[in-house]
């Protein structure tokens, strides 16, 4: 992709997430996350309705009237999309790759936490750490995180979830928002999660294909693994090789869920033709 045309493809994500981000997840984002504490701001006259428990004695006492204390949220938040760019990710059956998805919610995700002041960073993980930016604030930051989202390209083309986990975990100090975007057909990470999901603050985002879902009698199919590039001759035909790839379909799918709720971590489940939208202010109103 040339530049012209990347810029092009960038600033059309921008203008739709964005509009996103400024008028349904902002106010969302902003009430499910919340920052450290509240801290003071300043001190101003009694109003009727006024807590009587932030009355400030002392102010009262020196202007024989009564003043309040104002106290701030103190946000100060940090963000990371943690994103799985092997392979799979490649797969799309209806207008759009499991990849483009994943870039349109990251992008979304990434302008509410600006909106917010907080810091983002991003995470590209396959098998291997593809690429590590550390969180921070503005646009332009945000920008570069969506180009690096549309042309990256990784070294390789299988997943381990387990180590993008014990990296983010050793890179970030302090607690982080942390959302996981991937199809999360893997397993071996609940000992992994276990330990970041008590650190910080994970939600699992599992982007995927109806298609994958079962496959449709075809007869004979040469199919290619996305990850190992193997090729293999299938016999869809066959209702053994049908229900035996439903029911490792489904472990999969249920590995993932059982493995981040049993971590205190969230879920979200979107399909490529489905409304990501209202899937991801469905889950923020429930835990706001």
């Amino acid at each position: 992709m040339n530049t012209k045309d990347l810029l092009k493809k960038v600033r059309k994500i921008e203008i739709k997430t964005r509009r996103l981000s400024d008028h349904v997840f902002g106010g969302e984002y902003h009430s499910t996350f919340k920052g450290r504490g509240m801290t003071f701001s300043e001190v101003r006259q009694y109003q009727f309705g006024d807590d009587v428990r932030s009355i400030d004695w002392n102010v009262t006492a020196r202007y024989n009237e009564p003043f309040v204390k104002i106290f701030e949220e103190e946000r100060e938040l940090t963000m990371v999309l943690m994103v799985d760019i092997s392979g799979s990710e490649f797969f799309g059956t209806n207008q759009a790759f499991k990849k483009d998805i994943i870039t349109e919610i990251s992008a979304t995700l990434a302008f509410s936490a600006t909106q917010n002041n907080d810091k983002i960073g991003l995470l590209l993980f396959s098998d291997e750490i593809e690429l590590f930016i550390p969180p921070k604030k503005g646009r332009s930051h945000v920008l570069r995180i969506i180009r690096e989202l549309i042309e990256f390209k990784p070294q390789s083309k299988k997943t381990d979830i387990t180590k993008a986990l014990k990296y983010l975990s050793n890179m970030l100090k302090k607690k982080a928002i942390v959302f996981v975007l991937s199809d999360f057909m893997t397993d071996g990470y609940e000992q992994t999660m276990k330990i970041v999901g008590k650190k910080h603050d994970v939600t699992g985002i599992r982007v995927y294909d109806e298609k994958e879902e079962a496959i449709p009698n075809l007869g004979m199919v040469q199919m290619q693994d996305e990850e190992s590039g193997e090729l293999l001759l299938v016999n869809t035909g066959s209702k053994t090789v049908r229900v035996n790839y439903a029911k490792h379909y489904n472990e999969r799918v249920n590995y993932f869920e059982n493995t981040f709720r049993r971590s205190g971590s969230g879920v979200i489940h979107t399909r490529t033709d489905e409304s990501y939208v209202k899937k991801l202010l469905g889950y923020f109103k429930r835990r706001a």
